[in-house]
């Protein structure tokens, strides 16, 4: 009960806050970040993707996965922004052209 006598409001003071896993502090009183949790919904096709990219790069989560993906398309962005260009290497050392952004 809180201090006023009031059961429902300590019941609410309770209740785990969105975004948050241990409360303020981690398992070992560590400072721990706030995070959301996000849903998405994914065709098969895509699904399979980020399943395979997740395999290739080694990642522990999709999680993982996909924020390495907005790492690097922020830094891709920043760098167009910029006016850089880009170009990919052939095997046989040959440097073409490469448009990310169309």
């Amino acid at each position: 009960m809180s201090a006023t006598g009031d059961k429902h409001m300590a019941d609410e003071d309770c209740k785990p806050r969105r975004g948050r896993r241990h409360g303020r502090y981690g398992r070992h009183g560590e400072a721990e970040r706030e995070t959301t949790r996000v849903q998405l919904e994914m065709p098969p096709q895509a699904m399979e993707r980020l399943q395979q990219l997740k395999d290739k790069t080694e990642a522990a989560s999709y999680a993982e996965v996909i924020r390495n993906a907005l790492r690097l398309y922020e830094a891709l962005i920043a760098e167009a922004e910029r006016g850089a260009e880009f170009q990919v290497k052939e095997p046989d050392g040959v440097a073409v052209p490469y448009r990310i952004f169309l």
